[in-house]
């Protein structure tokens, strides 16, 4: 990491969910310790309510937040950008870390609902959790 506060984007295609959940769940983890920002190369009209209940179920809320789309300035003042899913397309930036996270897609298993959301929010958690290890090693 080249600065002692690093920064992170979560993208996904809708910035309704899959970031938000990753967004939501880093905020809650780090603090003031990481600057977390979201974004849809697609952005949706408004936020997933399951999203939202699933990350309100752990105690974390996410009032205030919106979709907002990608922006070249936010891409590039991060050290790290997520894209959860395979749905958006983003094109990495040299010079910054660059993961694309294929998370648990339940509704393939035929689980849907909250279910289904608890289960894409835990996957994501496990992931933000080890993310956060390696950007503020102990």
């Amino acid at each position: 990491m080249t600065s002692e506060h690093p920064a992170v984007l979560f993208v996904c295609s809708k910035n309704g969910g899959k970031s938000q959940l990753a967004a939501g769940l880093m905020r809650d983890l780090a603090g003031d310790d990481v600057t977390v920002y979201s974004a849809g190369t697609k952005p949706a009209e408004s936020l997933n309510g399951q999203a939202v209940e699933s990350l309100a179920e752990l105690g974390i809320e996410v009032a205030g937040e919106y979709p907002k789309p990608v922006t070249d300035e936010v891409l590039n003042s991060v050290d790290a950008v997520i894209v959860l899913g395979t749905e958006a397309k983003l094109e990495p930036v040299e010079g910054t870390r660059f993961e694309i996270w294929e998370t648990d897609e339940p509704s393939k298993r035929g689980i849907e609902g909250m279910e289904r959301m608890r289960l894409v929010r835990d996957d994501i958690k496990t992931r933000v959790q080890a993310l956060y290890s390696e950007l503020i090693p102990n």
